[in-house]
């Protein structure tokens, strides 16, 4: 908290010209106030300033850090560290800790990119909200608080699923400590200790109703306020769709399975067709089914750099780290399951190093110049479609309409509805994957394991992966998977290897949280060796 508060303040400060007289005088957050109340446009910055800190160039460390770039990174370490995503041990793999699930110690670098990403996002977050009077009636105003409730609300909904046990039975137990607007002042100094999971959830759906609140009354979008990337803000499809996951994980079914449909159709996303997803795509925000997303420039830092980014690390068909040998891989187990008539068989390339949705020369680059494995994932395309393009300024995921389909139907089903879960599923599928899917559940845990697997091969590598995993109470099985033997792990159901330790320079810095108060370390699993 303690660096992360430094430094978001700074950001979030800097980027509204707010703490300066033009004579160069510092003024209070009284006049602050004063003047975005004379003028909401002042507020604007602030708000976007939250979006970017989801990206921010290796604050995290001293020394440059080819990992270290927020919550992309994130995305990554959590999809390697159970099984979908597969990564190979080499020098040119920055996620390796996540491969053998080691970097949940509390001097891991997944946790601390987590941990001082989101607590930097919330501290811009209560940066806005300090200076927006929590009775305005201005709509532009109105809009701006709203942003910043629903990131702030985002944030902790992903602290909690990582330093925690799922909420339905864990009420009671430590998760993080919450920063608002009546301790940001103070915990710099005296620190912040941790709040129940119930406390840090109570916090998160209050911050997202009213945010919902303040989108249905201002009258504002995101595309009414900037011009570019209007999805790294939050719209009210969006909010609906962050609170229709916090009632999920909940297990509020009912809540769930209503807000995702809402979210659907005020949202005016639709999901991509079969035809749109035959080909490598996921690259840009402007693309119907996207809701939300990290928007990125040609001249954000991350792309400057050349391989400190997410498509480096992650992209296949565009130059970087996986280029250079650090691919990412799916699960042969998972790839297995995916039917010969489901056009997302072909993100994957199959055992021969081939994919039906690949161009001829997207295939013979993938076969005879860049000697992609077998099961590397061609799912998402190189920024403007350019084969080994070096600008890796892809948009990135956050939230697809998709996923509203799927907490629709696994909520319903859960609900006590199996059929109609069941038929929420197979209409989906069927209309935008796979015309020749069938359902045969007829339980709604039977339903929610067959979204669950729809939901494993829809977002394989979009940062999803990892909390299905804690919320289902999964165990983890990488046998026959395609890992290298010495990452070959079977885990039980509810494990301690999938909470996260906060951070050792939080708990040496925070005089509330101290090295005892962490969660329980784990070691290193056991390798099993490789077979079923």
């Amino acid at each position: 908290i303690f660096p992360a508060v430094a430094l978001a303040m700074v950001c979030a400060t800097s980027c509204n010209d707010l703490d300066t007289l033009p004579q160069g005088q510092y003024i209070t957050s009284e006049q602050k106030g004063e003047a975005i109340e004379a003028n909401p446009e002042l507020a604007k910055s602030g708000v976007i300033a939250i979006s970017s800190n989801f990206i921010p160039f290796c604050q995290t460390y001293t020394t440059e850090q080819h990992n270290d770039f927020g919550w992309p990174a994130s995305m990554i370490y959590l999809d390697h560290h159970a099984s979908d995503m597969v990564g190979l041990n080499l020098g040119y793999n920055w996620f390796i800790e996540a491969c053998e699930m080691s970097g949940i110690k509390s001097n891991g670098q997944c946790t601390a990119i987590s941990w001082y990403t989101l607590y930097r996002q919330i501290d811009s977050a209560n940066a806005v909200l300090e200076n927006i009077d929590s009775e305005t009636t201005d709509s532009q105003l109105m809009f701006f608080r709203s942003q910043a409730l629903a990131m702030r609300a985002n944030a902790y909904f992903i602290l909690a699923q990582m330093y925690q046990h799922t909420y339905k039975g864990h009420e009671s137990m430590p998760c993080v400590p919450i920063i608002d607007l009546e301790n940001r002042a103070t915990a710099a100094v005296d620190g912040a200790a941790r709040k129940t999971v119930q406390e840090v959830y109570d916090f998160i759906i209050n911050d997202i109703n009213n945010a919902i609140d303040d989108l249905r009354n201002c009258g504002i979008t995101p595309a009414g306020v900037i011009d570019s990337g209007a999805k790294r803000l939050v719209s009210l499809g969006t909010a609906l769709g962050i609170r229709a996951r916090v009632n999920l994980v909940m297990q509020n079914w009912a809540a769930a399975a209503q807000d995702a449909r809402e979210a659907i159709s005020v949202s005016g996303a639709t999901p991509y067709s079969i035809e749109e997803v035959s080909h490598p795509t996921f690259q840009k925000m402007t693309e119907h089914a996207w809701m939300w997303g990290i928007y990125v420039d040609e001249q954000n830092r991350l792309v400057t750099s050349g391989i400190i980014n997410w498509p480096s690390h992650m992209g296949s068909l565009n130059y970087g780290y996986a280029s250079a040998g650090a691919w990412r891989l799916i699960d042969i187990n998972l790839y297995n399951k995916i039917p010969d008539t489901d056009i997302r068989k072909g993100w994957f390339l199959d055992e021969n190093g081939e994919s039906a949705n690949l161009t001829p020369a997207q295939q013979a680059y993938a076969s005879d110049e860049a000697g992609i494995p077998p099961y590397a994932q061609v799912k998402f395309a190189p920024y403007q479609d350019v084969i080994y393009q070096a600008t890796n300024a892809n948009d990135i995921p956050l939230m697809r309409v998709e996923e509203m389909y799927l907490i629709e139907a696994e909520a319903t089903a859960m609900g006590g509805n199996a059929e109609g879960g069941r038929k929420l599923l197979e209409d989906f599928v069927k209309t935008y994957r796979n015309p020749d899917y069938t359902v045969r559940a007829t339980t709604p845990v039977d339903v929610q394991d067959a979204v669950w697997l729809q939901r494993r091969i829809e977002f394989w590598g979009e940062g999803i992966s990892f909390f299905d995993l804690v919320r289902l109470r999964k165990g983890i099985d990488r046998r026959g998977a395609g890992w290298e033997k010495e990452y070959v792990y079977v885990i039980e159901p509810g494990s301690q290897i999938n909470v996260y330790m906060i951070p050792q320079s939080e708990t040496n810095r925070n005089p509330l949280i101290k090295s005892t108060d962490n969660n329980p370390s784990v070691g290193r699993p056991t390798a099993v060796g490789d077979y079923q």
